[in-house]
């Protein structure tokens, strides 16, 4: 009894405690590197266990959410939201794996205010997860800076790391982002992948001083190529495979991470030339990405 009383003070005092969602980007050093597929199947995951998800697509096109699922209906709304004529359980795509789907372009999510943001991200999802995309500059959306964690995708291939180490170099020059979750994807073997990191782990405390948290990894699997093919997510088609054990993992896992602040959702300025010094400064050589 005295369990089942302890256990109702602790969900009630969470309850309380709530302010928003979790909300997560993800986002990767090149194009190719499954931060898309991450973003699908970590919501099928996180749906499985009972979790409220809301997807956010910046990604139009065609490798985008919507595509990957076979070309979601009503997912395309977020300008509606921002101003007020829609509600977000209304715009956002309802999966039937359970979890919902907002596109939000890039002409769709300029301009708006922090509160109007707090509509999307202060909802009854208990997750936002956010398949990021970069401007032209190569920094994140305001909506995306709002992001309590920052997942940035790579491959244990070493221009992989190389392109997620300049794609944290460039985050933490442009927003003064000092801390990344890293996921490494496509991995033959533990080992790998715990190399993977640890090889990036040192190149950005060395040169940037920032702090990377290991994410895990997901395995390398033949039955992810064969899902996308029928636009469905490994978690759904094949629960069975090492690829859709790692999602579901992943997706336990980060429910337990701990709650940081949310990134600034505004962009630091510098001026052109100290951006240019910046981003220059420290630069590793090849050899140790």
């Amino acid at each position: 009894m005295d369990k089942f009383v302890s256990d109702q003070a602790e969900g009630l005092r969470r309850l309380l405690a709530r302010s928003g969602s979790r909300v997560i980007a993800v986002t990767g050093g090149s194009a190719g590197i499954g931060c898309t597929t991450t973003v699908v199947n970590l919501a099928a995951a996180l749906a499985q266990q009972g979790k409220d998800v809301l997807v956010i697509d910046e990604c139009p096109g065609g490798k985008s959410v919507s595509a990957m699922l076979g070309g979601m209906r009503g997912a395309g709304n977020f300008a509606a939201v921002m101003r007020g004529e829609m509600t977000l359980d209304d715009a956002a795509a309802r999966h039937p794996l359970g979890f919902s789907v907002l596109a939000a372009a890039r002409n769709s999510r300029e301009g708006h205010t922090a509160a109007q943001f707090e509509v999307v991200l202060r909802g009854s999802a208990d997750i936002v997860l956010i398949d990021a995309q970069f401007d032209q500059q190569g920094h994140l959306s305001p909506l995306a800076m709002r992001a309590h964690d920052l997942m940035i995708v790579t491959r244990v291939a070493a221009q992989a790391i190389t392109d997620a180490y300049a794609c944290m170099k460039r985050l933490h020059y442009a927003h003064a982002t000092a801390q990344f979750r890293v996921l490494v994807n496509h991995v033959q073997s533990v080992d790998d992948a715990h190399t993977a990191f640890a090889n990036l782990a040192g190149v950005a405390a060395r040169y940037l001083t920032v702090a990377l948290e290991d994410a895990g990894y997901i395995a390398a699997d033949v039955r992810m190529a064969r899902a996308l093919e029928l636009s469905r997510c490994v978690v759904d088609a094949f629960p069975s495979t090492p690829a859709a054990r790692g999602f579901r993992h992943l997706a336990a896992e980060l429910q337990h991470w701990p709650m940081r602040p949310a990134m600034s959702p505004q962009t630091p300025w510098m001026a052109p030339a100290a951006v240019t010094a910046a981003q220059h400064a420290d630069q590793p050589s090849a050899q140790h990405a």
